[in-house]
């Protein structure tokens, strides 16, 4: 489970002329065996969320928790509990998918016995068995993505966070990348989906928030937002909301 309260995150910029509230108090809960959309512009505040809950930025105020883990007290016990994948993969260009996923399997701890087995089971997850000892400079768009989600879950975490993953893929890749995150609320993971794709939210997501310079404006299971609302889709509910706001 994913707990959200109060988060809000100011930073000093200057160029804005002081304060800027990158978030400001917000609330959700993301639940297991359900996926929770973050639908929301480019600058809305998603990515800002979502590394406060990988524990790569302390709020300003607020609390947030993995498996009831504080992400600010004991942070480490969090990121045990958590996979995070972005859009913008990361990788080490110079380690193959195979040195990528073993090396992310022992920052984990994992046995190595463990971890071998692991590996195994990820390059025949994502198909990359064929490009298993290809330097990760070389590989696609795709395959780069691939092992960046092959990383993200090599410790099999039961809470996953998704910041985009589907960014500059191309549909073939883009399709395989949401299968997976649909078969991750199957197996009964806690997930969480940032994107500005409103498709996406529609197809794979129970529950959404909408977010809009830094503010929730509306949160819910999906189809009982959009009854409330009055409207049969969710770009018709985004588009009504961010136009009042």
């Amino acid at each position: 489970m994913i707990e959200a309260e109060g988060l809000t995150k100011i930073f000093f910029d200057p160029k804005r002329g002081g304060e800027f509230r990158a978030v400001e108090e917000i609330s959700f809960t993301c639940r297991p065996g359900r996926i929770f959309g973050l639908l929301g512009p480019n600058g809305a505040g998603k990515t800002t969320t979502l590394r406060i809950l990988a524990t790569s930025l302390v709020p300003t105020a607020g609390r947030a928790a993995i498996d009831g883990i504080d992400v600010v007290k004991d942070p480490a016990a969090a990121r045990a509990r958590l996979g995070f994948c972005t859009g913008a993969t990361g990788i080490y260009e110079r380690l193959t998918p195979r040195e990528m996923i073993r090396y992310f399997g022992r920052l984990y701890g994992s046995p190595e016995d463990a971890v071998e087995r692991r590996v195994e089971e990820l390059l025949d997850l994502f198909a990359l068995r064929p490009y298993a000892d290809t330097f990760c400079g070389r590989l696609s768009a795709g395959n780069r993505q691939k092992v960046s989600l092959a990383r993200t879950i090599v410790h099999d975490p039961p809470v996953l966070v998704f910041d985009e993953p589907t960014t500059s893929l191309d549909v073939l890749v883009a399709r395989t990348v949401t299968e997976f995150v649909a078969d991750c609320r199957a197996r009964g993971r806690t997930v969480i989906l940032s994107t500005h794709i409103m498709s996406e939210v529609e197809k794979l997501c129970d529950d959404v928030a909408i977010l809009h310079r830094g503010r929730i404006l509306l949160h819910g299971p999906v189809a009982e937002v959009k009854e409330r609302a009055g409207v049969s889709s969710i770009e018709d509910l985004f588009f009504s909301l961010v136009r009042e706001a």
